[in-house]
């Protein structure tokens, strides 16, 4: 007879770096905690000025999302078992630091192409693409982002001073079919994810008028 857990299994939150044109995973990014807090802003994309009474239900395309959390990272688990977590004891947390540092950097690589090209008169030069980022916070929530500030508070350090408790600050904002189109596999993510908040929508209890003590509307 096999022995389970009654304990639900935890999942983790975090992001997912795929390449827009393949669709192919290029890294994964998983919080090593689930923040606590889940900070979101719904920006309202109105049509016309307050004073325009003929635009005031109207709507110029999908609200602006953002989204702010706390991830902790903290290697003291590794370090009680060093010799199973040989990156830990060398560098402590500085590996993890740097995968999300990079999220917001072109690769040395695109640098050193841009810089030659511009070295060989190339007298237009598209700005560098990244991967597109798709933020994952439970099966309800899988939304492509940008993320637009990292912060990062170091707490404590081995004697060889490498971090090993962190705080990082993220900032995303929601990336939608109005800032990638339709045709873009990222547009198409979002059609997904504006779809699944409408079937929740769909699932949330019935009220009646008689909730708010009203018969009827005038």
């Amino acid at each position: 007879m096999t022995g389970f857990s009654r304990s639900p299994r935890l999942a983790k939150a975090g992001l997912v770096l795929i390449d827009p044109e393949s669709g192919a995973i290029v890294r994964i990014i998983s919080l090593q905690y689930n923040s606590e807090k889940l900070t979101r802003s719904l920006q309202v994309q109105s049509s016309g000025e307050e004073s325009d009474r003929s635009q005031a239900l109207r709507l110029k395309g999908p609200a602006v999302e953002t989204f702010t959390l706390e991830a902790v990272l903290d290697a003291t688990d590794q370090l009680e078992f060093p010799d199973a977590n040989a990156a830990a004891v060398e560098a402590g947390l500085f590996p993890q630091i740097a995968a999300m540092e990079t999220l917001v950097y072109p690769t040395s690589a695109q640098l050193r192409k841009q810089d030659a090209l511009a070295n060989a008169g190339t007298l237009e030069i598209a700005p560098i693409e990244t991967p597109l980022a798709l933020f994952i916070w439970s099966r309800h929530r899988i939304v492509p982002v940008r993320i637009t500030q990292i912060s990062i508070t170091e707490e404590a350090f081995d004697p060889n001073l490498n971090p090993i408790l962190a705080n990082v600050s993220l900032s995303l904002r929601a990336l939608s079919v109005d800032d990638l189109g339709f045709a873009h596999r990222g547009g198409g993510l979002f059609m997904a994810y504006l779809i699944a908040k409408e079937q929740l929508a769909q699932r949330a209890p019935a009220a009646s008028l008689a909730t708010f003590g009203v018969g009827s509307l005038p």
